[in-house]
C-alpha cells in the first residue's frame, strides 16, 4: 500500500496535470502539462511481485520509478544499442509503449491490440535518441472485460563484459532487527541471490545479530552463503573496508555495500550487478535512497561534491531533493528525465568492482562521514566512474530524523571534510572551505552549541597531527569525543520539557517582533552587535535558573538561538530535550581557539596537502587495513 506509486499507476483521469513541475522552463511546463494524469493504482489488483489485474476499461501504467527503463543510463554507460521489451498478458486489451527525452517531453512509440491466454508482445527499442536523458515505459489497458498483466522483461542479446559474482556486505552497530529483516528479505528472494557468492555481516556492536531473535531461521535458509564477522567498532569506514577486503579475498567480482538501518528492494541487487556487467569498463553502480518513514520520498537522484565549498551538491540546477512520487510520478516530473551524472553514491547501497579496489585501495580510515564521497572521487580520478542507477534503491532512515551536524558527529564531519579537501580540492588552500568552516564555528558558538564547536576544533587539531594517526584512533576517537559531552549542558537530555524549570521571560521582544533572519544589508551590524553581547555581557541571572524559551528542533537556528541567554531545545527525533545556556567565557575561548587553529591549518595547507596525498596509498592499502582488522577482530 505505502510504496505502490513506485511500482505502478492506474486509472486514467481526463485533463492535464502540472504536478511536480517546479521548473521555470516553459518547455518543461508544456511537456508536463500535456501528460496524462493517472490515479494511484488499486492495491487489491496486485496479484504478485510481477503481475496484476486490470479492471474493465482501465489502464495500469509502469511509468514509475521501479518499472520504467532508464534508457539514457544504458545508452551512456554500456555498449547496448537497443533493448527488447517483452510484455505478457491474458485477456483482451492493448499494450502501449512510450518514451521521453531529456526535457521530459512524452512520446507515444507503439500500441498493440492483444487477446487470448498468455500472449507475449515483443518490442525492439532503439537507445539512440537518449544521449542526454529519457526513459521507456509501457502501459496495459483492458477492454470491456478484465484482463491480466502477467509480467514483463527488459532484455538484450548483447554480450556482457563479464558475468560477475557479488559479495553483499552489511556493516552494523546494534541494529539487529534491521539486519535480521534484510537477511530474511534476501532469503525469501532467491532470484536476487543468483549472482551472490557470499553475504557478509560485519557486526561491530555489543548486541550481536547472531544472537537476535529470528537469526537462526534465516541463517538456516541462507546456509553457507552467510558469514558473520565480529570486530570492534571501527565505524562505517572500518566495516565497509572489511567488506571490500573480504570480497577481494574470496574472489568476487563485486562488493555490494549496504548500510544496516535500511530495508532493501531485493530486485535492486540483480539490477546493479547486471548493469555493472554490461558497463563498458569497471564502474561503481549505486542505488538510490528512499525515506523509510515516508516511503515514496526519494532523497536525491544523484550528488556531486562542490569543489569550492567541499559539500554535497546536485548535478543539475532543476533537480529537486526529497521528491515525493505519490504526489508527482515520473511522467509528471520533467526534470527527472534528464540523466544525472554523479561523483559518488552513498554507501547505503553501492556496488564496487573488486578490480577497482585492487587498484585504488580500500576506504579511508575515517570512521564515518565522507568515506563514500572520497572513494567515488578517488575512483573517478583513476578513470572509474560512478552511476546512480534509477530503479535500484533501499529505504533508509531520513536525514530529517537526524541532526548529524551537531553533537559528537560534528568532529568527524569537520575533520573528514578537510581530509577530502587536502586530497582532492583543485583550489589553493581548499577554496572557500576554511572561510565556511569559520562561519559554521561562529554559528555554533553563538547558538550555545559549545560541545559541537569544541568537537570541530578538536577535529582541526587532529588534522594537523597528520595522516599517520588515522588507523590508530579509529577505535578510540569516538569514546574520547563522547566523553567530552559531560562538560556541556546542551548535551544532557531529558525525556520531556516538563523535566526542566518553567520558562521565565525577562526581556520582551521589541515591539513584539519575533526573531528573523538578518538581511544582506543588516547582517554585518547585527552580527557585530550580537557577538559583542555574546562576548562581553553576562547572562541574565534569572536565565541560569529558568529557560527563556522552549524551542522546537525545527526552530533551532543560529539567528534565533543567539538572541537567548538560555532555552530548552528539542532534539531531532522529538524524543528528548536539553537546556542550552549562554556562557560568555566559553564563547571567548571557543572563538579564540577557532581562529588560532584555522590560522594554523591555513598556514600549513601546502605541507598538509603533500602529507595526506603522499600517505593515501599506504593508509588505504590492504596491508594497513589488515593490521587494523587483526588487532580489532573477534571470533567469526
Amino acid at each position: 500500500m505505502e510504496t505502490l506509486p513506485l511500482y505502478m499507476d492506474s486509472g486514467v483521469v481526463t485533463g492535464p496535470s502540472n504536478a511536480g513541475n517546479t521548473s521555470s522552463s516553459s518547455r518543461e511546463e508544456e511537456s508536463a502539462s500535456s501528460a496524462v494524469r493517472l490515479r494511484s493504482a488499486h492495491a487489491d489488483d496486485v496479484s504478485s511481485r510481477e503481475s496484476a489485474l486490470v479492471r474493465p476499461g482501465e489502464r495500469i501504467s509502469f511509468a514509475t520509478y521501479f518499472n520504467a527503463f532508464p534508457a539514457s543510463y544504458w545508452r551512456r554507460w554500456t555498449n547496448l544499442k537497443e533493448v527488447r521489451l517483452s510484455v505478457t498478458t491474458a485477456g483482451a486489451g492493448t499494450v502501449s509503449v512510450y518514451k521521453s527525452n531529456a526535457r521530459g517531453s512524452l512520446q507515444h512509440v507503439e500500441t498493440t491490440r492483444v487477446s487470448g491466454d498468455e500472449v507475449t508482445t515483443t518490442y525492439t527499442l532503439s537507445l539512440a535518441p537518449f544521449g542526454d536523458g529519457g526513459w521507456y515505459w509501457f502501459e496495459v489497458t483492458a477492454g470491456a472485460d478484465q484482463m491480466e498483466f502477467v509480467g514483463a522483461r527488459w532484455e538484450t542479446d548483447a554480450p556482457r563484459r563479464l558475468t560477475g559474482s557479488v559479495t553483499v556486505e552489511i556493516t552494523t552497530l546494534n541494529k539487529t532487527d534491521f539486519c535480521v529483516n534484510n537477511l530474511r528479505i534476501l532469503s525469501e528472494n532467491p532470484d536476487a541471490l543468483a549472482a551472490v557468492k557470499e553475504i557478509i555481516v560485519v557486526d561491530q556492536g555489543t548486541q550481536k545479530v547472531a544472537e537476535a531473535e529470528g537469526f537462526e531461521e534465516v541463517a538456516g535458509v541462507l546456509g553457507s552463503k552467510l558469514r558473520m564477522i565480529n570486530q570492534d567498532n571501527l565505524g562505517g569506514s572500518g566495516g565497509f573496508a572489511r567488506g571490500m577486503y573480504e570480497a577481494v579475498e574470496n574472489g568476487s567480482d563485486y562488493v555490494l555495500l549496504l548500510d544496516d538501518d535500511v530495508v532493501v528492494e531485493p530486485e535492486s541487487i540483480v539490477r546493479l550487478s547486471t548493469f555493472a556487467d554490461y558497463c563498458k569498463k569497471p564502474t561503481l553502480v549505486g542505488g538510490h535512497m528512499f525515506d523509510l518513514h515516508d516511503r515514496n520520498v526519494l532523497h536525491t537522484l544523484g550528488e556531486i561534491v562542490d569543489p569550492y565549498l567541499i559539500g554535497p551538491s546536485e548535478p543539475n540546477a532543476s533537480q529537486k531533493m526529497r521528491h515525493n512520487f505519490a504526489q508527482s510520478n515520473l511522467r509528471d516530473t520533467a526534470w527527472m528525465h534528464r540523466r544525472v551524472d554523479v561523483d559518488y553514491n552513498g554507501w547505503w547501497m553501492c556496488l564496487i568492482p573488486t578490480e577497482v579496489i585492487r587498484e585504488i585501495g580500500l576506504s579511508l580510515p575515517v570512521f564515518i562521514k565522507w568515506d563514500d564521497s572520497e572513494y567515488g572521487v578517488r575512483a573517478k580520478s583513476a578513470g572509474y566512474h560512478t552511476v546512480s542507477l534509477p530503479g535500484s534503491a533501499v529505504w533508509h532512515v531520513s536525514w530529517i530524523d537526524k541532526d548529524d551536524l551537531v553533537g559528537w558527529q560534528a568532529y568527524f564531519h569537520s575533520r573528514n571534510r578537510f581530509i577530502y579537501a587536502l586530497l582532492h580540492s583543485p583550489y589553493p588552500r581548499g577554496g572557500g572551505l576554511i572561510e565556511n568552516a569559520l562561519k559554521l564555528d561562529l554559528k555554533h558558538t553563538i547558538s550555545m552549541q559549545y560541545y559541537t564547536a569544541q568537537g570541530r576544533i578538536e577535529a582541526m587539531r587532529d588534522l594537523l597531527r597528520g595522516p599517520s594517526i588515522l588507523h590508530d584512533i579509529l577505535p578510540t576517537k569516538l569514546p574520547a569525543i563522547r566523553a567530552m559531552a559531560g562538560d556541556y549542558t546542551e548535551t544532557k537530555f531529558k525525556p520531556s520539557v516538563d523535566d526542566f524549570p518553567d520558562v521565565k521571560i525577562t526581556k520582551l521582544p521589541r515591539r513584539g517582533k519575533r526573531a528573523s533572519v538578518p538581511s544582506i544589508v543588516t547582517i554585518a551590524p547585527w552580527l557585530a552587535k550580537n557577538i559583542l553581547r555574546q562576548v562581553v555581557l553576562p547572562a541574565n541571572e534569572v536565565s541560569k535558573e529558568h529557560p527563556q524559551a522552549l524551542v522546537p528542533h525545527e526552530d533551532n537556528k543560529w539567528w534565533r538561538m543567539s538572541q537567548y541567554d538560555s532555552a530548552v531545545v528539542s532534539n531531532a527525533e522529538g524524543s528528548a530535550a536539553s537546556w542550552y545556556q549562554r556562557d560568555p567565557r566559553a564563547v571567548r575561548e571557543l572563538m579564540k581557539e577557532s581562529a588560532v587553529v584555522y590560522s594554523e591549518v591555513l598556514r600549513k595547507w601546502p605541507e598538509l596537502r603533500a602529507q595526506y596525498r603522499a600517505a593515501l596509498q599506504e593508509i588505504t592499502s590492504f596491508e594497513a587495513w589488515k593490521k587494523t582488522f587483526d588487532a580489532h577482530s573477534g571470533q567469526d
